[in-house]
């Protein structure tokens, strides 16, 4: 092992000693951002090559939270704004996204997995194959229920969630006054595509970017936040830890 190697893994052994009795996130949001600028500082001829070594990254991720007790993942692979690429870009990254949801998916792995976003826009193949990896995991326990966000935009999981509970009140014969009457925000809520799950306790962007773009406009509401400066296939188990103690150290202000 180098020095670095030995350093850091007694860095992490003590940060994860620190956080013991220390209040922990049930549900984390990432958007794992900065693959591709990862890819050409690293001189890679292929971009996608950093979306390939951020998908055994995230692998990594799931595995730390899973050792940190946390119920609840969610990660943004696929903005809207992305499936607007040219296919010379969309078709591998698309493939890349289907293998990572296979793997999660395979025996032996302890992830529940919930698609969300536009998968119906998505080639059929990779579609099919996404919600295959979904319907593989009904059912699992021993491991974080883990969202996988694929062609997915805030404004528009709002958007889905109003034209399903009109729907829903449509199918039940209630008019469109009696909705207005009736309706609050756990109404919407519960028609989000994170329905049953507790809402984010803290947010992870990567890149340096702070910004939430569009994740989980609505759901996001109370969340903390914490930035890393570097791109994602640089996210350390290390980096992870101090996130948790990020948010341990603050103090949650509901509303205020």
């Amino acid at each position: 092992m180098k020095i670095r190697d030995l350093v850091y893994s007694l860095y992490g052994r003590r940060l994860a000693a620190s956080l013991a009795g220390k209040a922990r996130p049930r549900h984390v949001g990432v958007i794992v951002d900065g693959n591709r600028r990862w890819a050409r500082e690293m001189g890679y001829v292929d971009p996608n090559d950093g979306h390939r070594v951020g998908a055994e990254r995230i692998k990594e991720l799931l595995r730390w939270c899973d050792e940190a007790g946390i119920e609840h993942v969610t990660l943004w692979l696929l903005s809207t704004d992305n499936l607007s690429r040219p296919p010379s870009e969309l078709d591998p990254l698309l493939q890349i996204i289907e293998d990572l949801a296979t793997e999660l998916a395979e025996e032996g792995n302890p992830w529940q997995l919930r698609m969300m976003g536009a998968l119906d826009v998505l080639p059929a193949a990779h579609s099919a194959a996404l919600k295959a990896a979904e319907e593989h995991t009904v059912g699992r326990r021993g491991g974080a229920q883990v969202n996988l966000a694929i062609g997915y935009g805030g404004r528009k999981e709002i958007a889905d969630a109003v034209r399903s509970l009109l729907q829903e009140h449509a199918r039940a014969g209630s008019t469109l006054e009696e909705l207005a009457e009736s309706l609050d925000v756990e109404h919407i809520a519960g028609h989000l595509y994170t329905k049953d799950q507790p809402d984010p306790d803290l947010i992870i962007r990567t890149s340096g970017e702070q910004r939430l773009s569009g994740f989980l406009l609505w759901q996001s509401a109370h969340s903390e936040f914490y930035f890393y400066d570097g791109n994602w296939p640089e996210f350390r188990r290390v980096d992870f830890l101090r996130a948790l103690r990020a948010y341990a150290g603050r103090q949650r202000r509901f509303g205020s």
